[in-house]
């Protein structure tokens, strides 16, 4: 195909294009688009139907995890705990990043690491940091306390949250004690 027929080529795509823009913009003015105030088909749902509650999914929180403590690994937890040390850090003293120390958090009141500047979400919620609110906040920090600065989108598995905590339960001067059988039962909801 010679020089010229290829200019033939894409003058013909160019005019088709313009021809379907115009085509478009006309067909608005002559059929403009305009907002029904009502559907036009209702579906009317009674309202505290229990077929319909039983039917929609029941908000839940994170797998359990008290359970999983005992055997947890520590180890595999630290490997895990690598990717959050460009946000925290795990020694002791050791000096707050854009997340605060994590030094001794377990069991620690939520909020008050000093020199760290919390969420007001964080700091409302209150609370301890127990087994039961790191599991859920290391699932979905946003999911637990919406509003919160922790951008992590969390760890899905249980086996993953169970390691972590083993591994933030062993930086302190003294570990937490390991969820007692009362405390597993009652997270089981056995």
């Amino acid at each position: 195909m010679d020089e010229l027929g290829l200019n033939k080529l894409f003058a013909g795509i160019l005019v088709a294009g313009l021809l379907l823009m115009t085509g478009v913009k006309l067909a608005e003015v002559l059929v403009p688009h305009s907002e029904l105030e009502q559907n036009a088909y209702v579906i009317e749902v009674p309202e505290g139907d229990a077929a319909g509650a039983a039917a929609a999914p029941a908000a839940k929180g994170p797998e359990p995890i008290m359970a999983l403590l005992a055997s947890a690994d520590a180890v595999a937890g630290e490997k895990l705990a690598k990717k959050c040390t460009a946000c925290h850090v795990f020694d002791k003293g050791g000096a707050n990043k854009v997340g605060p120390g994590l030094w001794n958090v377990v069991n620690a009141d939520k909020g008050v690491v000093d020199g760290f500047g919390y969420s007001n979400a964080l700091i409302e919620f209150g609370g301890q940091w127990d087994y039961a609110a790191l599991n859920a906040f290391l699932a979905k920090p946003k999911a637990y306390i919406s509003g919160t600065k922790m951008n992590f989108a969390g760890l899905k598995k249980p086996q993953d949250r169970a390691n972590m905590i083993a591994y933030l339960r062993q930086q302190a001067d003294s570990p937490a004690a390991l969820p007692t059988a009362e405390q597993i039962a009652a997270e089981s909801g056995s």
